[in-house]
């Protein structure tokens, strides 16, 4: 997989958008707008799979489904500068679709790693937003790493049968069809042997168990029992490709969580403007006005560090500065969205206001697929 990266470090000195990137932009504002306030989330989230599928096949309409893909799949092929700007868009609507992780990260992996005879009848599909993917990778002994793999896939004549359990499907409920990694040789922990294989969700033996995760998405446990499947649906690129695809999900999951910063301190500045206490508006206070900057420091240092990664000088680099940004984000915007919910008191926490949905945004966005600390280590490992 190639990662278009973006830009040049002069195109970046006045930090404008081209043409093109304003008009996603403002589609997905337009999206936002359109389609959401705090109560149509709330009903949004309310059951399995978390999310309307109708606002699904909006934004399949609107070409945000298959903006991530490559053109020869039929998508605009983005490069990463065009995620970032579609995702800090979602995220300030606080947007509970799942286009990180079933279009950046399981679609665009399809697209790039399937057969060309599999790859033209799933990708209209996709685009379109009639069909949608999740990737079925963490399993129990996952720890913050892509190598713990105890799901086997056999080679049985022209196929393979696979059994296991992946328990932490994110998005996974309601999705047509897996992404799933299983090994085929090899011992869980050993990065060689493990490939990725697609599994529709009407496949004999495959039982999809959704669950309800902090933020109001739903995950799914997945079952394999004896699940066979034809040699066709073998993806290329193994561990390998799947790090790839994550890396760029990776970016999209930060930028998401730039969004949700700059939605939560918006917020809550309207808020001090507008609570009274002591006969005075409480953002009056000097020390609420400290505390309130810092807050908005930590979201300009968030953007920076996002820039330094859309102007990186190739992929080592690119990686390395993906890393740290979301090593940053992971911790401080769960800060930032303490923050945030102190200034609002008790209301800060109820169901009636954005603020704490945006903070259990947060915190999803900043443990998955890893906790910070262990991005936090792979940042330090790419340095050496």
């Amino acid at each position: 997989m190639v990662i278009e990266i973006g830009r040049k470090w002069e195109q970046y000195v006045t930090f404008d958008l081209t043409e093109d990137e304003e008009m996603l932009k403002a589609l997905a504002e337009r999206f936002v707008l359109d389609h959401y306030d705090h109560d149509s989330r709330r009903t949004f989230q309310a059951a399995a799979p978390g999310f309307s599928r109708d606002n699904w096949l909006t934004l399949g309409e609107l070409g945000l489904l298959g903006a991530p893909l490559p053109v020869e799949c039929g998508g605009l092929g983005l490069d990463a500068t065009g995620i970032a700007t579609l995702f800090e868009a979602l995220g300030h609507g606080i947007v509970v679709e799942p286009v990180a992780e079933s279009m950046v990260l399981a679609a665009r992996l399809f697209a790039v790693a399937a057969p060309p005879e599999l790859r033209e009848q799933w990708s209209d599909a996709l685009i379109s937003g009639t069909r949608r993917f999740a990737v079925a990778h963490a399993e129990y002994g996952h720890r913050d790493g892509h190598v713990w793999v105890h799901t086997t896939a056999q080679s049985d004549g022209d196929g393979f049968v696979l059994n296991g359990t992946k328990p932490f499907c994110v998005t996974g409920s309601g999705a047509d069809a897996y992404i799933v990694s299983a090994r085929t040789g090899g011992d869980p922990g050993e990065a060689e042997g493990v490939e990725l294989f697609m599994v529709p969700t009407d496949t004999p033996g495959l039982a999809v168990t959704p669950w309800p995760m902090v933020d109001g998405t739903y995950a799914a446990c997945l079952k394999l029992d004896e699940v066979r499947i034809p040699a066709l649906f073998r993806l290329n690129g193994g561990l390998a490709q799947l790090a790839e695809a994550d890396l760029l999900a990776m970016l999209a999951r930060s930028a998401e969580a730039l969004g949700v910063m700059q939605r939560l301190f918006a917020d809550t500045r309207d808020y001090l403007c507008t609570r009274e206490q002591f006969g005075a508006p409480i953002g009056s206070f000097q020390a609420i006005q400290h505390r309130m900057v810092a807050q908005y420091a930590v979201i300009e240092q968030s953007r920076a560090l996002i820039n330094l990664a859309l102007v990186s000088s190739g992929p080592e680099d690119f990686a390395r500065a993906v890393l740290g940004a979301r090593a940053f984000l992971a911790e401080r915007s769960v800060e930032l969205g303490h923050e945030m919910i102190q200034f609002h008191g008790g209301m800060g926490v109820t169901e009636e206001l954005a603020i704490g949905a945006g903070h259990k945004r947060l915190l999803m966005l900043s443990r998955w697929p890893e906790a910070p600390d262990a991005t936090l280590d792979r940042f330090a490992e790419s340095l050496t």
